[in-house]
């Protein structure tokens, strides 16, 4: 065990964006920073989520956008007055990115990698002065009060004046959010809310095997998914092994889990043919079949063929295909159950984590002095579309002032 010489003005551990969004606000304003990371190389979960095309954040009016965070819209906007989407697309173009605005709003990189973008990032930060650790792994504190860290070369102390914890939520633990963090914090007294998977794909009772067999990994679209008394929302998903998942599942995580956890289970109303309405479906299924199967009927006069003909022949009661005004109802409203969501380790996100009431202003914990909080970590969700990651980058920048204040008044609250 060996105690740095030249401890750290602020340790930052985590290194995904919002800890290095923390850091690069510190190094701005001349604080020496050191970032410790678990992980062999840092940004690990940011990389894997550009797979495919790195959604950074969303274009659409920022009004719109608060909402996205539901009851913790009023916290999250207080990070975004300082860091929103807009913000975050200069910050990127600052670092020689180019971004574009898909048809969807969503906002990528010009070349959709995450990538070149980290890259920028950290050559930046380096430039900058902070001091990047990897195979980090925070212990939590000794007697003293120091931060335990254990290396390859055995465990490691560190006295700082201020330290930024931004570990993740508990999806993705292979790539470091694995929620070790709860329990080092639990231990120094900090109350917190259970981890559940958010942006998750949830389990019905079963499918046929036909269902699986023949129709598994298809997508859902067209589509619309309500919960009772609510409007619906139209988009895509996707149908797995055990359930279903996907964007449209995604945008409705919160909802239909708070259901669950009420009802033990979640009954969705289904519309394969969303864009169309009820009565000019009516009219078109109304017409004369002949010598047509029910199958191409469908798929001539309401266009739902394949896997949307498959759940609906799955999930409608027997009853509604011998009358076409009842079979139109169906493929407008067709109940769909889900029971559970999918495991946490499967979830894009997470919620719970560190109530925000446990935080001051500065998203400082009010039970530790000098410990602040960012990211994913924190007691809040938002849809997949960018919203997840503009939070998590305005956090980390709102932690790094909420240090700088700190700093700047002696180590108290400013």
């Amino acid at each position: 065990m060996s105690l740095s010489p030249a401890a750290p003005a602020v340790a930052v551990i985590g290194g995904g964006p919002a800890g290095l969004m923390a850091a690069e606000t510190l190094a701005a304003a001349g604080i020496p920073v050191d970032l410790f990371d678990a992980m062999p190389s840092v940004g690990r979960k940011f990389l894997l989520a550009g797979v495919g095309g790195m959604n950074i954040t969303h274009a659409e009016e920022q009004a719109t956008f608060r909402q996205r965070y539901r009851e913790r819209e009023g916290d999250v906007s207080s990070w975004l007055d300082a860091f929103d989407s807009d913000a975050l697309r200069a910050w990127i173009h600052e670092l020689g990115i180019e971004t574009f605005v898909g048809t969807s709003g969503r906002v990528f990189p010009a070349d959709m990698k995450a990538a070149p973008l980290l890259r920028a990032w950290l050559h930046r930060l380096r430039d900058q002065g902070v001091r990047i650790h990897t195979r980090s792994r925070w212990l939590g504190w000794d007697a003293e009060g120091r931060l335990r860290l254990a290396t390859p070369d055995g465990e490691r102390l560190l006295q700082s004046q201020a330290c930024v914890l931004s570990l993740g939520g508990g999806s993705w633990p292979r790539l470091g959010s694995d929620g070790a963090w709860q329990a080092l914090l639990a231990e120094r007294g900090v109350t917190l809310r259970p981890l559940e998977p958010a942006n998750c794909g949830f389990e019905v009772t079963g499918w046929s095997d036909f269902l699986k067999t023949r129709h598994v990994g298809a997508p859902i679209k067209p589509a619309a998914l309500a919960l009772p008394g609510q409007p619906p929302r139209q988009g895509e998903f996707v149908l797995t092994d055990t359930g279903i998942e996907g964007s449209l599942v995604y945008a409705l995580s919160a909802e239909i889990r708070t259901a669950i956890e009420r009802d033990g289970q979640a009954i969705l109303s289904l519309d394969l043919a969303p864009q169309r309405d009820l009565a000019e479906l009516g009219r078109a299924l109304a017409k004369s079949r002949g010598s047509q199967s029910l199958a191409n009927h469908l798929r001539r006069h309401a266009g739902i063929d394949g896997a949307r003909a498959a759940l609906l022949r799955e999930l409608a009661p027997p009853e509604a295909f011998q009358d076409m005004a009842r079979l139109a109802q169906a493929c407008k409203a067709v109940p769909l159950t889900v029971v559970r969501p999918r495991p946490l380790a499967e979830a894009i996100s997470s919620a719970g984590g560190v109530p925000l009431e446990a935080l001051d202003d500065g998203l400082m914990l009010r039970q530790l002095p000098g410990v602040f909080c960012a990211g994913e970590m924190l007691d809040w969700e938002a849809p997949t579309g960018g919203y997840l990651l503009t939070a998590c980058f305005a956090s980390g920048r709102a932690a790094g002032q909420g240090v700088l204040r700190w700093l700047a008044a002696g180590g108290r609250s400013a």
